[in-house]
């Protein structure tokens, strides 16, 4: 009986921390920089050197250290800006991050991989969004950044092309 009750408990917690509406980006703000801490999973959204918003994210299969090649699953680390915004893909909405850089391809060259490219901060696959929050209890991109359906929608909202984002380790 009391597995029984622990395992309600547990269920119950897991329902509340997955459907508990989260914050959101204040209605007339604009994104002007987007900060990921890669080490600390969390993308931080700016507008005028003040922290719009913190999301908790999931990255790439295996993110620590720099990418350095397509398939390496890692997220990458620099500075690039938001080169495209895509309202249907395979995984909801999505921007895209201008990797690979010059730098990203001459050290990919050097090793004799292609660089890869296609990272994206997008929210979870289409069909799968009711997993919500949930998702950033593992790394399971390709080397994108993901987020929740809804947050993504969010920072897709408030986020122009151009927007600088840094990826720090």
């Amino acid at each position: 009986m009391k597995f029984l009750i622990l395992f309600l408990i547990l269920i119950g917690g897991i329902l509340i921390y997955d459907l508990y509406p989260g914050n959101k980006i204040p209605a007339n703000a604009i994104v002007d920089k987007i900060v990921v801490l890669k080490s600390e999973r969390k993308l931080l959204a700016y507008a005028n050197g003040t922290i719009l918003i913190a999301y908790k994210i999931s990255l790439g299969k295996n993110p620590i250290g720099v990418k350095q090649y397509e398939g390496d699953k890692k997220t990458p680390e620099g500075i690039y800006y938001i080169n495209n915004k895509t309202a249907i893909s395979k995984f909801h909405k999505n921007l895209g991050i201008s990797y690979p850089n010059e730098n990203d391809l001459k050290n990919a060259k050097q090793i004799g991989n292609p660089a890869g490219g296609s990272i994206k901060i997008h929210g979870l696959q289409n069909g799968l969004g009711f997993i919500g929050r949930l998702q950033t209890l593992s790394d399971w991109t390709a080397g994108c950044i993901a987020l929740t359906n809804e947050e993504v929608d969010d920072l897709y909202n408030h986020t122009p092309m151009g927007t600088v984002i840094e990826i720090k380790p």
